[in-house]
């Protein structure tokens, strides 16, 4: 049981990392970018790439694959996203959905539809042994992984200048551009950064989900799930509701595998009756 329970919390750490950057826009920014999940896939393709046919060590390849995401954002958000902004809420699923079915198409045609496999350095295969509890090595450093960025993002939103920026901008940007804050800037920053997360949770998530072009559909929904659920006034929300739905969803397979495809959506349903706004939703 204390397995089952170590890899849901892992599950649930990468769940946060790859749905914290739709939580970022959709909360801060207030903008539903249902392709969020095509930037994980772009992680996750260039990790491939980079460990497997060019021979960059692993942990090497997790910051270039956050760059390579986060420069794709800044110029699809510079060309595209820009033009979006203060749009209906419709009208950005539409061109979000239409940027999701370009890139499982492109993707597609240049890597070809089979499941990408990772090559993991030995140090992070196998388990080892605390206390009589085998931990998995990758699942451990996807925690500690997940575990500082949770905090650091946190800092930066609620401690940082750069985080009272991004809330005026997105409270009253004809105040904040009268104050001298660089509104565009900043809504780029936080995009870019945004999708460079997403990228490297796809460059984490490779190995334990799996990698192919139709990745941006299969786990939108869990995005989505993590949204609903943790709420998007903050960070935190999200985090332990990542960490909920990821120990249910483990859980559930292992001890229910007929029903476990269910428990994560039964959770969710039973969490929003109770908290229809999310988890630390503000007051309505």
């Amino acid at each position: 049981m204390a397995t089952i329970l170590f890899d849901g919390i892992a599950y649930g750490m990468l769940l946060f990392v790859l749905a914290c950057g739709l939580s970022i826009t959709l909360g801060l920014m207030n903008f539903v970018n249902l392709a969020h999940g095509a930037f994980a896939m772009a992680g996750g393709y260039a990790t491939v790439i980079l460990v497997n046919r060019a021979g960059v060590p692993f942990l090497a390849a997790l910051p270039l694959a956050f760059l390579a995401s986060a420069a794709l954002g800044l110029l699809l958000e510079r060309t595209l996203y820009s033009r979006m902004y203060g749009r209906e809420h419709l009208d950005q699923v539409l061109f979000s959905i239409g940027l999701v079915f370009m890139s499982i198409a492109a993707m597609d045609y240049m890597m070809g539809s089979q499941q990408q496999f990772l090559r993991l350095p030995d140090y992070l295969k196998g388990q080892i042994q605390v206390f009589g509890v085998g931990i998995g090595r990758y699942r451990l450093m996807i925690m500690v992984i997940c575990g500082l960025l949770a905090l650091a993002l946190q800092w930066v939103l609620a401690s940082t200048r750069f985080g009272s920026q991004l809330r005026a901008a997105v409270d009253d940007g004809r105040v904040a551009r009268g104050l001298g804050i660089p509104v565009g800037t900043v809504f780029a920053v936080t995009f870019a950064v945004g999708s460079g997360l997403a990228g490297l949770g796809g460059a984490l998530a490779t190995e334990i989900v799996g990698l192919d072009p139709t990745f941006p559909l299969k786990f939108m929904l869990y995005f989505l799930i993590v949204v609903t659920v943790g709420g998007t006034s903050s960070l935190t929300g999200p985090l332990l509701a990542a960490l909920l739905l990821g120990v249910a969803d483990v859980m559930g397979k292992y001890l229910v595998p007929q029903f476990g495809a269910f428990i994560i959506y039964v959770t969710m349903i039973t969490v929003l009756m109770l908290r229809p706004h999310g988890l630390f939703a503000r007051g309505r």
